[in-house]
């Protein structure tokens, strides 16, 4: 009877025992198994955080390449601007230089259109003088036995004849111009007349050019019967 209860008693140690470390077994290999998964899940969000790491350092690293670009592009633009308003400075320089000139050029046109009346003024003025010198020259040729001629310089030379009894044909000269006071300049007389620059002075005062002719053929005259 004990020994049956002994038995019956073993055989339940016996059992429990197997189930017991069946069930430890079992348990064994379930943390087993977590722990691997655990350690892929580990590894793989490990994977996944580098891989996402990496996207954020190149992210980063284009982030940083696109604003050293934009700087780069912004001196860019600064010194392009700058260059620009350098451009715009010359260009206004240039343009009032221009303006300036042409300003010049016109206060030019007009001194130049004042100055072209102003000859042709004069020029018609002394036309007109030498055409009255010439008409009078012809009367005074038949009259007072003158002649004159053109030489240089612009100049008339003016020739008395018949003043000499002995010689009739000998000359008595003296040249005359207009000097830059638009004046009558007397000079190079031959044979000379002292009284020369006299006679030279009335005539500016008169305008009696006739009357100056007259004077210097009474003086070449005087200085014959003298």
């Amino acid at each position: 009877m004990v020994e049956d209860e002994l038995a019956l008693f073993d055989k339940s140690i016996n059992e429990f025992w197997n189930k017991f470390k069946s069930t430890v077994s079992d348990t064994s290999c379930q943390m087993v198994g977590l722990r691997d998964a655990y350690k892929d899940s580990i590894k793989a969000f490990a994977e996944k955080l580098s891989v996402k790491l990496k996207e954020e350092e190149r992210m980063v690293e284009m982030f940083l390449e696109y604003q050293n670009q934009i700087c780069r592009q912004n001196k860019l633009i600064q010194e392009k601007k700058e260059n620009l308003l350098k451009l715009i400075g010359e260009v206004k320089d240039k343009k009032q230089e221009v303006e300036a000139l042409t300003a010049t050029i016109q206060d030019l046109k007009e001194e130049y259109a004042r100055k072209k009346e102003t000859i042709s003024t004069a020029n018609k003025a002394n036309g007109e003088r030498l055409k009255r010198l010439q008409k009078s020259a012809d009367l005074y040729k038949d009259r007072l036995g003158l002649e004159i001629r053109k030489i240089y310089g612009d100049k008339l030379q003016f020739i008395f004849t018949d003043i000499d009894p002995k010689h009739p044909d000998r000359p008595f000269m003296f040249s005359l111009c207009l000097n830059e006071a638009r004046d009558y300049e007397v000079s190079d007389s031959a044979p000379y007349l002292e009284c020369l620059a006299e006679f030279q002075e009335n005539v500016r005062q008169t305008n009696n050019f006739s009357a100056f002719l007259a004077n210097v053929r009474k003086a070449f005259t005087a200085m014959v019967y003298n």
